[in-house]
């Protein structure tokens, strides 16, 4: 079985409460929204990717580094608590297009990360539907709250493709989170959604690195239900 490794660098997350009745629209119907606080949650997650490899193997050419940005929700499914991805955004336009006739929704983004000591700012652009985000963020304490590892300890990933459900599965150690301070100058993600984040201060952590290992996808099994059991 092939295997993917990545090293995940400056890692930003950023989490904006949602109205569950509203995101649940956008989510596969075989999914379940896991809720915190009876939120459902939307999240921005930005960072650089580098040793895109596979396992054992040297980095592919032309695909060793870039940087991404990734939508996403957070679900539950047989049991099993995830991820949703809406879409991800990646700057590596080759990997865009091989993956489309795949299983995840990558899109070819203009993605830039800047830094000065302490001070980062990113700014991201998917001209196709206009979605635009740039931030800004300092790095504070670390932080281990319930929250924190809810909403970040997710080892399983759903994505849907056609009528098809599948699931991705990844191995890395726990995440090392610090506080983000964060000033959001421009956000127009999530443009399927009625509304915008816009303005809207959202929680923010961040890890400075973290290699992981990401299983290929996985058809997830469709329920089948014997009728003839509720015609007696």
């Amino acid at each position: 079985m092939w295997m993917m490794t990545q090293t995940w660098q400056d890692v930003l997350f950023l989490h904006w409460p949602i109205d569950p009745q509203e995101l649940e629209k956008h989510v596969p119907k075989e999914l379940k929204l896991d809720l915190f606080e009876q939120n459902a949650w939307l999240s921005a997650v930005l960072f650089k990717v580098y040793r895109h490899r596979l396992r054992f193997l040297p980095p592919l050419p032309g695909m060793n580094t870039y940087l991404q940005l990734n939508v996403r929700t957070y679900v539950e499914y047989n049991g099993m608590k995830g991820i949703y991805f809406f879409h991800l955004d990646v700057t590596n336009n080759f990997l865009s297009k091989i993956t489309a006739i795949g299983s995840l929704p990558y899109r070819h983004s203009n993605i830039l990360v800047k830094q000065r000591g302490n001070h980062y700012s990113y700014t991201s652009h998917y001209k196709a539907c206009d979605e635009r985000l740039r931030v800004i963020y300092t790095i504070e304490d670390k932080t281990n709250t319930n929250f924190d590892r809810w909403i970040v300890e997710r080892y399983h990933s759903w994505a849907k493709w056609k009528d098809t459900l599948f699931r991705i599965d990844i191995h890395h150690s726990p995440w090392e989170l610090k506080r983000a301070n964060v000033t959001i100058q421009s956000n127009t993600l999530a443009s399927f959604m009625k509304g915008s984040l816009q303005g809207i201060q959202p929680h923010a952590h961040y890890a400075k690195n973290k290699t992981a290992r990401v299983f290929p996808p996985a058809v997830e099994r469709k329920m089948v239900i014997n009728a003839s059991r509720f015609l007696h």
